[in-house]
């Protein structure tokens, strides 16, 4: 039961990062504007700019596909890790805690800490 949840949620987390790191490229969500002039706008227009928002982007998508198969889902998670905490501290430092609230970032992190956990010993292997 836990390998067809584990699998769900990582098909799920997958999903979440492809549609988001597609739609860099695609435009296919309008993403509503952010508050000219304010922290979280000066940071996104510097990592649009600089190619720097297209790079994590694409590693967003690669990670996507990684972690929605099962024989790489580790590996996937090791590419969207650094990511997910980005996201989160973005949202604490420069948008502000409410936007943590967003079902968006809700499900990202709750996915993943599931997938952290349900791999753990794979994980541990790493640190010994």
């Amino acid at each position: 039961m836990q390998n067809k949840i584990t699998i769900i949620a990582g098909g799920l987390l997958g999903l979440l990062f492809l549609i988001f790191g597609l739609n860099f490229f695609l435009k296919f969500i309008p993403m509503p504007p952010m508050e000219e002039g304010s922290p979280a706008t000066v940071f996104m227009g510097v990592m649009y700019a600089s190619g720097y928002l297209t790079f994590v982007k694409v590693l967003e998508i690669i990670g996507a596909l990684l972690v929605a198969v099962p024989k790489t889902r580790n590996i996937g998670l090791l590419f969207l890790g650094p990511i997910i905490v980005n996201i989160l501290a973005f949202q604490v430092f420069l948008v502000g805690g409410q936007a943590l609230l967003q079902p968006p970032v809700i499900l990202i992190t709750l996915l993943s800490a599931f997938l952290l956990w349900s791999g753990c010993s794979a994980f541990a292997k790493l640190i010994n």
